[in-house]
């Protein structure tokens, strides 16, 4: 089993900057490709990006192109999502999840979750 839990959510201002963060325990963090992808009220969770599991590739959203940006930490077990230029439609919980399988872009072929971390963004 891994446990992921993210973070660095919170409530920012349009055209600020935000870094999310998941951290992986249970198993080896490297044998995962990770993914983020985030859900509004009344709204399916929608893929962000995704990161192959030596960080060698990634995918992105059209939302997410030119503005965020998915990376990893393997020595320190970690996924990041660096958002910047943040719109008001960014606002959304921020899911981070794990599988063996690389390049999956729908939430329901990821096996593994986190709890989720709230990002809001006000104009």
């Amino acid at each position: 089993q891994v446990q992921l839990v993210e973070s660095g959510g919170g409530l920012v201002e349009a055209g600020d900057s935000l870094r999310l963060f998941c951290v992986a325990s249970g198993r080896t963090f490297s044998d995962y490709a990770m993914g983020w992808f985030r859900q509004a009220p009344g709204k399916v969770r929608e893929f962000v990006a995704t990161i192959t599991k030596n960080g060698g590739e990634t995918m992105y959203a059209d939302s997410a192109k030119g503005r965020f940006t998915i990376s990893r930490d393997n020595a320190k077990n970690t996924v990041y999502l660096q958002m910047n230029t943040l719109k008001p439609e960014d606002t959304a919980v921020y899911y981070c999840a794990a599988d063996w399988r690389p390049f999956l872009l729908n939430w329901v072929d990821y096996r593994y979750w986190g709890q989720g971390t709230q990002v809001t963004v006000s104009s």
